[in-house]
This record gives structure tokens, C-alpha cells and sequence, in this order.
């Protein structure tokens, strides 16, 4: 099952800014990435996986806030 970028980090023991440093991308965006506010492209996808040691496919990438709560509208 995929996991999200900040459980792996967390099982891993792997620093945000530690993230960032192996990542070799913006804080801005790895910060957004870990916190689900963003999804990435396929080499930002690439970057972080390669710094978790994990393939991309073993990451969730999707936003962790449902878009629709965001713009003030609830489920239908």
C-alpha cells in the first residue's frame, strides 16, 4: 500500500530539512509536497522518492485536503 511522504519520513527517521538536502528540491515545494498541499511532477516525484530509497510508485501523492473544502464547498 502506498504511503504518504511524511509517514516515510517518519518511519525513516528522515528530517524535513534532511528531505530537502537529498531531495535537492526548494524547502517551498518539498514542504508542500509533505504536507499534501501539492502534487508534484514526475521529476519531483522522482527527486523524492530517490531521497526516501523507495521506488515513486510506493508513494501516495495525492492531496491530503479534499479540493472541494478548500474553495468552502462540502460533499453532494
Amino acid at each position: 500500500m502506498a504511503k504518504s511522504v511524511d509517514d516515510l519520513c517518519r518511519e525513516q527517521a528522515i528530517s524535513f530539512d534532511e528531505l530537502c538536502r537529498r531531495s535537492e528540491l526548494d524547502s517551498s515545494r518539498v514542504q508542500a509536497i509533505y504536507l499534501g498541499r501539492w502534487t508534484p511532477s514526475p521529476a519531483e516525484r522522482q527527486a523524492i522518492a530517490t531521497a526516501l530509497g523507495v521506488d515513486a510508485g510506493q508513494i501516495a501523492w495525492g492531496h491530503k485536503t479534499p479540493i472541494q473544502h478548500i474553495y468552502g464547498h462540502g460533499p453532494t
